[in-house]
């Protein structure tokens, strides 16, 4: 759609487009597996430390599920870099910004939106399973780690 309304033929990068697509179904069947698996993800969809930690929920689905997260940001990301590139250097010449329609708009600002708060969200989750797998303490107070930042760095 967003190629029609700003009167070019195709995205910038129809490749990095379809890639982006066809990344999503694998994160989508690991969620609805790690939801099957003994426990699931039992911290629920915020995922918030003291509960997700090792300790409390010691289960693979908590795994797949930060794994999942983390490749569906991926492709997200693969997403917004393509909707921004589409609509910032292929529309056609008499497309001033302020002519443009308020979808495109909107796509465009949540691309903006997606490249900067879900490499937060990344970092977050890598946190979060090295402190399951890899004994650090960023989240633990025992080990001098703070579990609300976790709460900022989802919410970001």
């Amino acid at each position: 759609l967003i190629p029609l309304m700003i009167g070019c033929t195709d995205m910038v990068f129809p490749r990095l487009n379809n890639l982006s697509y066809w990344v999503l179904p694998g994160p989508l069947f690991m969620l609805l597996v790690s939801a099957l698996i003994e426990g699931g993800a039992g911290p629920g969809w915020t995922l918030y430390p003291p509960l997700s930690a090792s300790m409390f929920h010691s289960t693979p689905g908590m795994d797949l599920v930060i794994f999942a997260l983390h490749i569906a940001g991926f492709g997200s990301i693969m997403s917004s870099l393509n909707f921004m590139s589409t609509i910032g250097g292929a529309r056609f010449y008499g497309l001033i910004p302020e002519r443009m329609p308020i979808f495109i708009w909107a796509m465009f600002v949540t691309s903006w939106l997606l490249l900067f708060s879900l490499p937060v969200l990344a970092g977050g989750l890598t946190m979060l399973l090295t402190d399951r797998h890899a004994n650090t303490s960023s989240f633990r107070p025992a080990g001098g780690g703070d579990p609300v930042l976790f709460q900022h760095l989802f919410w970001f």
